[in-house]
């Protein structure tokens, strides 16, 4: 989910020093082009804001803190797992690991101990699944339940109240009933039963008190009616409640409290709970239940509250509810797992709306709800993001310097920013960063990128090549860079620097920043290019510091290039494709939606390329658009094999494909079955289904981007049973239907045929076509000597440095060399911004040759926070483990 959080110079728009009368003419639906030599009109498209403090926690050494997470977990008691996991997913989200932050969270709700926890981590799962239901009726429709996180059974979760036993006088129950008089009306009951129901009652009726000798008591004056007094003798004698009014269940619970009847307060309580079935219920219940310390009445209505996410945020009175609770009040509703609740309870708040009261309201119980000092910098730490977006700068600047004193060094990064806001001149904010900088061996990438935005000139360009040295996943200072060299009118080298990071993280913000690069010197060609891209992953995405709908800007460039047949659109598709240009390819697919073409189809291409972009809930969204725009059943068939695939459901993916193939045979269903048959059997002899299933394939109707790449599949399989020859024919006839990912493939079979030489000129074929070719680099890297193996890699890290390949590699060599400390430092460089397994496996391979057992424990259980389910991290943890001392 994707969410504003804006940054401090929003005070200066990309758009806001542009011409007046040129912003006049957007605004009435005209583009002027802008005067070549005018240095202003370039300024007002390319100004780049500062980058935004991030509400997350983002601790200094996050391996360190996995780690501690994971040792804290194998000792500490049940009861602190959740809030253990919660602390996980935090780490993760300040990483930007969407997967691993679900499933932490998945983690800390299988190993709830109350239910609690169960609740809240359910209904977190559960809106972090929004969207998704469609995988649950999928599964359905295949005969496969799938758990529903935001169900919970409340009352079965609960302790029974037990009876209490007494010591009892039988000369007082001599008299059997006993009558007690409601006004007019008295009301005959059992005087054993109604004193076995509380100590008060049990002293009144076998006591020294007067009602215990006779057989009529006022009860007149307790606010309970002979209609709930008769209910309440029904209940002494049979231990149920019937089938009561709330209003009536109400009345006897608030009696049962007065007299101390637990088994009738927690019978009234779950009886309430049950009637809980909406929304306005919950609302007009829960006071009652705080007031009355019903946990299982407030539980039930806080379920309501959880399972409407987002929208029951929206309800005046829900806020009002959950942002007021006091301490006790919160263990009424939701026991210990306060901190978990309004850690969910902000999230989706600053999803919507970061700037918002309830975002304040919702942060502000979190921090009452923060026990540990980890807890405390992260809810301190937030809500001075959410007061300085709201220019609540005194406000912010407190919270900041707490959450500092707690320990979050990151915090830093607001109060440098306040100091300047509140007038101070750049220096002091420079030497905040500074000391945070000196004080750390290791300094991270948004240490540098931070104290870049307190100097000027080649200082800053200084600070921000050290900032990408350091963390090149850091989008600000491409685009500060590319900026300045647009300004300078290097257009050609302002592009190439923009393009270093569209090349490994389609990023919207520097999507949007090359679009502005490209109308700036009037290439509306590419701008229309990339405005599409950008509404395929943000359809409303808005430009110019958020003052234009990109939708509205794409109109306007539109009327500046040439307009493209269907036909001209399938062309320029296939070109797109064959040079490996992806976001080409979204951006020709986007504008093919736009006609009568076939729609299911093409979203189904664009859920391809958005899995290769790394996009994958884009992906999933597009698939799911496919399916609802299939033209027939059996296509419908195929894609909705291909959302079950996707999400893990392979055996249910297979079973759609044959359905579809029972019904019309296709090549898109004999592909998806090819597809997920190799991927799911263990068995060596289903290679020849898969080859058959491919060949059958081949034989049905479809475009050459299909054919091409069926070809390259079956090719890869013929490879696998050893028939070389046959592959090669594959990938050469795949080839010649441009399908330029089939190189790696006959490079593969060059190599197995032991001709190393044609391989890497195989593979150099590849990277002259490619326009995304990192991976090409570095597969060719597999087939030159030592050197070239060396240069290769250096160019797949400069391309894409989130592949770990050539960190692993690299490090590996210097082993090799006895390099040990070169070695450590190789991989320390890329796990410092990426959380990756075999990074951290292969660290802490090294520390344990080397003899430090310390540092390879370190990485053991950070890794196994990575994975908890990796055998060999595990049996290496369990080795090193051994020899701590």
């Amino acid at each position: 989910m994707k969410t504003f959080f804006p940054s401090d110079s929003c005070k200066e728009p990309l758009l806001n020093s542009i011409n007046p009368q040129s912003w006049l003419q957007v605004e009435r639906g005209k583009l002027t082009k802008l005067p070549p030599e005018s240095p202003s009109s370039i300024e007002s498209l390319i100004k780049v804001p500062d980058p935004p403090i991030l509400p997350f926690y983002k601790p200094v050494d996050y391996v360190q803190v996995l780690a501690e997470i994971h040792e804290e977990l194998e000792s500490c008691p049940q009861t602190e797992w959740s809030n253990l996991y919660l602390l996980q997913y935090q780490v993760f989200k300040g990483l930007g690991e969407a997967k691993l932050m679900r499933r932490s969270l998945r983690s800390a709700w299988l190993k709830a101990s109350t239910v609690y926890e169960k609740l809240v981590f359910g209904a977190w799962l559960k809106y972090e699944k929004q969207g998704e239901e469609i995988i649950s009726d999928l599964l359905l429709s295949c005969g496969k339940c799938t758990k529903d996180f935001g169900y919970i059974d409340i009352a079965s979760e609960f302790p029974v109240h037990e009876t209490p036993s007494f010591v009892t006088n039988d000369t007082f129950f001599l008299r059997s009933n006993v009558s007690f008089r409601i006004g007019d009306e008295k009301i005959t009951c059992d005087r054993r039963k109604i004193a076995g129901l509380s100590a008060p009652f049990h002293a009144m009726l076998n006591g020294c008190f007067t009602e215990s000798s006779s057989d009529d008591v006022n009860l007149s004056g307790n606010n309970i009616s002979p209609l709930g007094m008769r209910a309440i003798s029904e209940f002494s004698k049979t231990g149920r409640l019937g089938e009561l009014p709330s209003s009536l269940l109400l009345e006897i619970l608030v009696f049962a409290n007065i007299f101390c009847c637990g088994t009738l307060k927690d019978a009234c309580d779950k009886k309430l709970a049950s009637l809980v079935s909406s929304r306005q219920d919950a609302v007009e219940l829960t006071e009652f239940a705080l007031e009355q310390n019903s946990p299982v009445l407030a539980a039930s209505c806080l379920k309501v509250f959880l399972y409407e996410l987002p929208d029951s945020l929206n309800d005046e009175q829900v806020v009002e509810l959950l942002t007021s609770l006091d301490a006790q009040q919160r263990s009424t509703m939701v026991g210990p797992a306060s901190f978990s609740l309004y850690s969910l309870l902000a999230e989706v708040s600053m999803n919507s709306d970061p700037t918002s009261e309830k975002s304040v309201l919702f942060s502000k119980q979190l921090i009452d709800c923060a026990v540990t000092a980890r807890q405390k910098m992260v809810s301190l730490h937030q809500l001075g993001c959410i007061r300085l977006f709201r220019k609540e700068y005194d406000e912010a600047e407190k919270l900041f310097e707490a959450a500092l004193s707690e320990g979050h060094v990151y915090s830093v990064v607001g109060l440098a920013r306040l100091s300047q806001i509140n007038g101070n001149n750049k220096d002091s904010s420079y030497e905040k960063i500074t000391s945070i900088i000196s004080s750390h061996t290791t300094p991270l990438g948004w240490m540098f990128q931070e104290r870049s935005l307190y100097c000027d000139g080649d200082q800053k360009w200084g600070e921000l090549e050290r900032a990408t040295e350091l963390d090149p996943t850091l989008t600000y200072p491409y685009m500060y860079r590319a900026a300045s060299l647009m300004r300078k009118r290097d257009f050609e080298s302002a592009l190439l620097e923009i393009n270093r990071v569209l090349g490994f993280k389609l990023a919207l913000e520097c999507l949007e920043l090359r679009f502005c690069f490209y109308l700036a010197i009037e290439d509306y060609q590419s701008a229309i290019c990339d405005v599409q891209a950008i509404l395929t992953l943000s359809p409303d995405y808005r430009i110019f510091d958020g003052r234009v709908a990109a939708s509205q800007l794409r109109v306007l460039v539109r009327e500046h290039v040439e307009n493209w047949t269907t036909a001209d659109c399938w062309l320029q598709l296939y070109d797109r494709w064959s040079l490996v240009d992806d976001i080409g390819s979204l951006s020709v697919i986007y504008q093919m939606l736009e006609s009568d073409a076939a729609k299911g189809v093409l979203y189904f291409r664009q859920s391809l390329l958005l899995l290769r972009l790394n996009c994958p809930e884009a992906a999933m969204k597009s698939l799911q658009l496919a399916r609802q725009h299939a033209s027939s059943e059996p296509e419908r068939l195929v894609y909705e094999g291909w959302i079950l695939y996707d999400t893990g459901h392979c055996e249910e993916g297979l079973r759609k494909a044959e359905e579809s193939i029972n019904l019309q045979r296709s090549f898109e269903a004999f592909f998806l079955k090819a597809y997920a048959l190799a991927d799911s059997s263990q068995d060596p002899s289903c290679s020849s289904t898969v080859v058959s299933l491919l060949e059958e394939a081949l034989k049905c109707p479809s475009d050459r981007l299909r054919k091409g790449q069926a070809l390259n599949n079956l090719g890869s399989v013929y490879v696998d049973c050893g028939n070389l020859d046959a592959a090669a024919d594959c990938y050469i006839n795949a080839l010649k239907i441009r399908h330029t990912r089939a190189h790696q493939g006959l490079a593969r079979v060059h190599f197995l045929r032991h001709d190393k030489s044609a391989a890497h000129a195989e593979m150099t074929k590849l990277i002259e076509k490619a326009r995304n070719n990192a991976s090409a680099y570095e597969k060719r890297s597999e087939y030159g000597d030592r050197e070239l193996t060396k240069t290769d890699l250096e160019m797949v890290t400069r391309l894409d440095p989130l592949r770990v390949y050539p960190y692993r590699y690299r490090a590996a060599v210097l082993m090799d060399n006895h390099k040990e400390k070169e070695a450590v430092e190789e991989l320390s460089k890329a796990i410092a911004f990426k959380a990756d397994l075999h990074l951290l496996h292969l660290r802490a391979a090294f520390h344990e040759h080397i003899g430090d057992v310390i540092g390879a424990l370190r990485d053991c259980r950070a890794a196994l926070s990575v994975d908890p389910n990796h055998q060999e991290m595990l049996e290496l943890h369990s080795r090193v483990n051994s020899q701590e001392p």
